[in-house]
């Protein structure tokens, strides 16, 4: 087996790097490097989104009458690894990655001709309306009710931790439009205009001064019957085959192993409690080693995927697997993080509040790097960030019930 790249993989990074070396502004870059969760800054986001798209590279994962490329399962690791190492800003995956792919599978051809283009433009920005007060990985129990009058639907109810919500002008939306039967029965799927009258969004103010997530209270809001994907009263299958993206769809190790490597800057240039840098520290070493075997292992497992996976992308049970590994193995980081800032990540530094959140006061360097003091400072937030990681898109418990069930048989 050979494991270097081939001539036209080689053609292809160098392809890549040039195009982000062009195209990554300073600015751009610390947008990447400064966020605390998955989520970059919304404005740099949108704009990172917009030169993708001039280069057709937005959704390279889309099929290519949509607006995909038709790159090799190498191509998009090159694509990922890279860009990630250039620090470019993360897009928003609720509409690119999400929502469209239930869009090209249940969707009809006039809801695929209006709303893909519009997502892949940034014309349409999504936000999730999945939980609830009192449904969270319990999703099935969900109560936002949905009344059929003619040829619309009257939604009332509310959804909360809806990730941007503020910046979101159409929401897709499991509501309930039957009481019938099991709790999974009677569940739509639901596209829903957020300017439509009756929909009023609340945002919450994070730890870290953010306010990204939200709660989203609908009011008598009349939607049409035809912003159903595919039927009424099942939704609830559509709604599964989403969270398969939202939980494995997108690769988590080249993001891993970028943070294993910042870990291992820093913790050279951090000073242990014998006065020698923390990198040196056997103990501390062993465990970021440790923490670099498992990203390792995700990657392998990732690719290995990549290439198996269903022609629409889809990997199955699978995705909840990789949705274990990734998060808890992002949590193990966050405290690696936290002991290479050392007293230093202890300070909750003042923040300027920014559109799309908090960013350190500091001039952008040329060079879009992050300083040792913005990393240190970051190092709290991103680890209360990432607490939230084995919750979010199903509970890691849950996610052992699915592999229990459909992987063991159990």
């Amino acid at each position: 087996m050979d494991l270097n790249w081939s001539p036209e993989e080689q053609a292809f990074e160098a392809e890549v790097r040039d195009f982000l070396a062009m195209s990554l502004t300073p600015e751009l870059q610390r947008a990447g490097r400064l966020s605390t969760s998955v989520y970059a800054d919304h404005h740099a986001s949108m704009k990172w989104q917009e030169i993708l798209v001039a280069k057709g590279w937005a959704a390279p994962h889309w099929a290519p009458e949509h607006g995909g490329t038709d790159w090799t399962v190498a191509q998009h690791y090159i694509w990922n690894r890279e860009r990630i190492a250039a620090g470019a800003p993360g897009l928003s995956p609720m509409g690119i990655s999400m929502v469209a792919y239930v869009i090209m599978k249940y969707g009809t051809v006039e809801q695929q001709r209006f709303f893909l283009p519009r997502i892949l433009s940034g014309e349409i920005f999504f936000c999730q309306g999945y939980s609830e007060p009192g449904s969270g990985s319990d999703l099935a129990s969900l109560q936002t009710s949905a009344v059929e009058d003619g040829d619309d639907l009257i939604i009332n109810g509310q959804k909360v931790w809806t990730t941007h919500a503020s910046e979101a002008n159409w929401i897709f939306a499991l509501v309930r439009t039957s009481k019938e039967g099991r709790p999974q029965q009677g569940i739509t799927f639901l596209l829903i205009d957020m300017t439509t009258p009756g929909v009023e969004v609340r945002p919450f103010t994070m730890s870290s001064g953010e306010q990204i997530q939200n709660a989203v209270f609908f009011t008598d809001v009349r939607v049409p019957k035809a912003n159903v994907m595919g039927e009424i009263d099942r939704g609830w299958s559509v709604a599964k085959y989403l969270l398969e993206f939202e939980r494995g769809g997108n690769a988590y190790a080249p993001a891993l192993k970028a943070r294993a490597d910042a870990i291992a800057r820093h913790a050279a240039e951090t000073t242990g409690s014998d006065g020698e840098p923390l990198l040196d520290d056997p103990v501390f070493a062993t465990k970021l080693a440790r923490a670099r075997i498992r990203a390792d292992v995700l990657e392998i497992m990732e690719l290995r995927l990549l290439s198996a996976a269903n022609g629409d992308g889809s990997v199955g049970a699978l995705s909840s697997m990789m949705k274990i590994m990734g998060t808890e193995l992002a949590g193990t980081l966050t405290e690696l993080t936290m002991e290479a800032a050392g007293d230093r990540g202890l300070v909750y530094q003042p923040h300027a509040t920014m559109p799309g959140g908090p960013v350190p006061r500091h001039q952008p360097p040329e060079d879009g790097y992050v300083s040792g003091e913005e990393w240190h400072a970051l190092a709290p937030l991103r680890y209360m960030n990432e607490r939230a990681g084995p919750i979010y898109a199903g509970s890691n418990e849950i996610q052992r019930n699915i592999i229990a069930k459909q992987v063991l048989g159990l």
